[in-house]
């Protein structure tokens, strides 16, 4: 064959195997392939397509065949800087621009005559309480904590709702410099076992803290004061910010967001959480340490082309729990993006996230 080499293969003898011996292989199998019990349970990422360009998201995953919302940071070349509002009616799948919160009409006047410098609202929350949407969002201007936490109540959080409108209801925490060690933005609310709301919020200074408040005012209970529930014990700047809090059987989960965003592929965000059988803590890591000294277990980091995951929230949608966050797409030259993951959960009650890059 033309100085060619011709590969030759030794021929084998063949094998009969017994019928049931196939059957017993092929069960034994296909229940290993859904068992699975070597495998780390990862939970799953949900594609999200379509208009994502979505920083801090707040998500509200509706009910089988109802329609998931998204509210989140706001652009100032947009609505006034008013939180931005997007709709996916195929569970997460797809999303298109549904418009802002308000307009330049409805911006809230106080924040103007109390904070200089605001372009742009931050990292809201929308939570419903006995047929009342509360929309929470923070009031401040990059590295500092002359900052407020402000809402909004209102009958839908439906754009294309003709009911839907915001009215404003104020101030809800206010921090100033020199006088508070906290930074008041990054609101999240989640009720305890008896139906009463709490409060967690705080970027960088004294960290996470949780305060109750009372409905149907959604503000602190008169005479309530902060406590902190999650800080970084010798990580400069104090590095936690973006509180998400879960109920589930009994455990309170404290994710919050470590290090730093907003620098496109140099952001170092990353998520970690605790948990505590109490709603105001102590929250406690996978080994025991508390997250106010420092404690946390990391759940997502950078992978891959998708960098620093963070500014999370939760919501119960289809009967799993999704975690929506931002991260930096390194092939978008780190513009930011939203993902959606269905959390896994471990026998002893901790959750796990899929890969992200």
């Amino acid at each position: 064959m033309s100085g060619a080499r011709v590969a030759r293969r030794r021929a084998r003898p063949a094998v009969v195997v017994p019928a049931v011996v196939v059957a017993v292989v092929l069960v034994v199998g296909a229940v290993l392939a859904v068992v699975r019990p070597w495998e780390p349970v990862t939970g799953t990422a949900i594609p999200a397509t379509g208009d994502v360009r979505v920083h801090d998201p707040a998500l509200v995953a509706g009910a089988d065949g109802e329609p998931w919302f998204v509210y989140s940071t706001g652009d100032v070349r947009v609505g006034f800087g008013s939180p931005q509002v997007r709709r996916s009616d195929d569970a997460g799948r797809t999303w298109q621009d549904a418009g802002t919160a308000w307009d330049a009409s409805g911006d809230p006047q106080w924040v103007r005559d109390e904070i200089d410098g605001v372009e742009n609202y931050w990292a809201p929350e929308v939570v419903e309480h006995d047929g009342t949407w509360y929309l929470y969002y923070s009031a401040s201007t990059f590295g500092s904590n002359n900052s407020a936490i402000g809402v909004a109540t209102g009958s839908t959080i439906d754009p294309a709702d003709p009911g839907y409108g915001w009215t404003d209801q104020g101030v809800v925490v206010r921090s100033r410099p020199g006088e508070d060690d906290f930074n008041a933005i990054d609101p999240t609310v989640v009720e305890d076992a008896d139906g009463e709301p709490w409060l967690f919020f705080g970027s960088f200074w004294g960290g996470i803290q949780a305060v109750p408040i009372e409905w149907p005012s959604g503000k602190p209970a008169e005479g309530a004061e902060p406590v902190t529930v999650a800080s970084r014990s010798g990580v400069p700047d104090n590095a936690i910010e973006a509180p998400a809090l879960l109920e589930r059987d009994g455990w309170y989960y404290l994710f919050v967001s470590w290090d730093s965003c907003c620098r496109g592929t140099d952001s170092t965000y990353r998520i970690a959480v605790g948990r505590s059988r109490d709603v105001s803590g102590p929250f406690l890591d996978a080994e025991g340490q508390d997250m106010a000294l420092g404690g946390g277990t990391e759940l997502l980091a950078s992978d891959g082309w998708a960098i620093g995951p963070g500014g999370q929230s939760l919501s119960a949608g289809g009967g799993a729990d999704v975690l929506a966050f931002h991260y930096y797409d390194e092939r978008e030259g780190g513009d930011f993006r939203l993902a959606l993951h269905e959390l896994g959960w471990t026998d002893d009650g901790w959750p796990r996230a899929a890969p992200i890059g």
